[in-house]
């Protein structure tokens, strides 16, 4: 589904990802994984047009969209869930949620895409009519993926989902994403919290000062004598 091939990217004269190269594919749940400022998000933001990489490539279904605009590629079922959120926070959940639904592919499915955000977050459809500045941190977060989750994602990349949260929210946020994953969507998710992403991904790759340094199944990265002493402290 998702090859991205020796990609380099930044910002003006500040490259921060150097030849980066990993896959997803069908199906599955992919980890990325790295301290702060290890070029996680400027990754997610290359990958959905958002940074222009200046080298390699990125491809999808094997055609070559590094160069295809960022308005494009939610078309193509590639949608990103931002660190912090982004919502409009003026506005209410039911029209966040019409927003991810604005594209050709989300509008082609918003019914049965509602009926799922509906059924994944209940407390979303008990506070359809509330603005979202109103929502607790987890409930945005919450609505953050149902945004995502409006435009019909084939591969959903989630940066820093537990950015700013409790650990009670956040084990909750992941239970949700493990459900997300059942539903045939494919995730890339960006994590600081090595131990909890690797505890829902099939495999990871490892960052660090924008490259990729290590790579893997879930079970051989948590093994890892370099990832247990780097990542987890012990």
């Amino acid at each position: 589904m998702l090859a991205v091939n020796l990609l380099c990217a930044g910002y003006r004269d500040l490259i921060v990802l150097h030849d980066v190269s990993l896959s997803v594919g069908e199906g599955e749940a992919v980890g990325l994984v790295g301290a702060n400022a290890a070029g996680k998000t400027t990754l997610a933001r290359a990958l959905t047009g958002l940074v222009r990489p200046v080298g390699g490539e990125i491809f999808w279904d094997g055609v070559a969209i590094r160069d295809l605009p960022a308005y494009r590629r939610p078309a193509l079922g590639l949608v990103m869930v931002p660190e912090g959120r982004s919502l409009f926070g003026f506005m209410s959940v039911r029209e966040n949620l019409e927003m991810g639904a604005s594209n050709s592919r989300g509008r082609a499915n918003a019914k049965r895409s509602l009926e799922l955000v509906m059924d994944l977050f209940p407390v979303l459809g008990e506070r359809i009519n509330t603005t979202a500045r109103k929502l607790s941190g987890g409930q945005q977060q919450m609505l953050a993926v149902g945004r995502a989750l409006m435009a019909c994602p084939r591969l959903l990349i989630l940066d820093e989902p537990s950015v700013g949260l409790g650990p009670k929210i956040v084990a909750e946020i992941y239970q949700l994403l493990s459900r997300v994953f059942r539903e045939n969507i494919s995730i890339l998710l960006i994590e600081q919290d090595v131990r909890r992403c690797l505890s829902i991904v099939q495999r990871a790759y490892v960052i660090a000062q924008g490259r990729i340094v290590m790579e893997g199944s879930a079970e051989t990265l948590l093994g890892s004598d370099d990832v247990r002493r780097t990542y987890l402290g012990l």
